[in-house]
């Protein structure tokens, strides 16, 4: 039976990941906490790792209870401020480190996914990380998760087990996980931030062409093949209704879907 193994969230949109225990479904169907808080420069462009691989030297840690974000460069001492009362302070603290104005933005309905049209949480098996992880020499399989950033991880399936999560066609694929029912809508499409190691912000040479040959050649039969203009595309975006507010993902739910049966 495939297991919700795993729960990420980022606060922080191209900042570091919290893992949590269970997340609550927002009324514009992301995951409370999820992408809560953007970059923005002065002209109102996310400030983020396609833009520049400064973010990758970035750490932060979070506190959510107490609404709390430590910020640090690495090797640099850490700073700690409150998310909602010191935003302008955190907002200095990131200009001062990107060399340009930063302002941090807010949504806690939808958050800031980079699909608006399926602003759910991102899904992918740990099998799939393993071997994406296989396909570079020394990648371990914490390093390919950091790169994709995903948000749901489901054990109890083989590699690619989520490629059965879309359909061939538009129409969004239902599934649930434990009490909250989703859609699956189409193989997420990468950019250039996973051919990047996600704390040096060091290029791996050809990690792109590499990995969509790999994934071509490993495409499972259950896949939708005419989904993939490009093979640089893993793991599932997903849509949630607005009747699911309020309803919670939890480590440990069962997911079922009606294809699969």
């Amino acid at each position: 039976m495939p297991t919700l193994d795993r729960i990420f969230i980022h606060p922080i949109k191209s900042l570091d990941a919290v893992e949590v225990r269970h997340a609550k479904i927002l009324e514009g169907g992301a995951l409370e906490h999820d992408r809560e808080f953007c970059m923005v420069d002065g002209t109102g462009k996310w400030v983020n790792g396609k833009r520049t691989a400064k973010v990758h030297h970035l750490r932060s840690q979070f506190n959510l209870p107490a609404r709390l974000v430590t910020l640090s460069v690495q090797g640099d001492a850490p700073v700690s401020f409150h998310l909602d009362h010191a935003r302008s302070a955190i907002a200095a603290w990131l200009s001062d480190y990107f060399g340009f104005s930063v302002t941090l933005h807010h949504n806690a309905i939808t958050g800031f996914p980079d699909d608006i049209a399926s602003p759910g949480p991102t899904l992918i098996s740990t099998a799939t990380l393993e071997t994406a992880a296989s396909w570079f020499e020394n990648m371990t399989v914490e390093g390919m998760r950091s790169r994709l950033r995903t948000n749901l991880e489901i054990g109890g399936v083989p590699a690619f087990w989520e490629d059965a999560l879309y359909t061939k066609t538009s129409d969004p694929l239902p599934f649930q996980i434990g009490e909250v029912h989703l859609q699956g809508i189409n193989p997420c499409l990468r950019c250039v931030v996973p051919t990047r190691d996600s704390r040096s912000g060091d290029p791996i040479p050809q990690f792109q062409k590499t990995f969509a040959a790999k994934r071509q050649e490993t495409l499972p039969p259950w896949a939708a093949a005419n989904r993939f203009r490009s093979f640089y595309r893993v793991a599932v975006n997903t849509r949630i209704a607005p009747s699911e507010a309020g309803r919670s993902l939890r480590v440990g739910d069962e997911i079922s879907v009606d294809r699969l049966s």
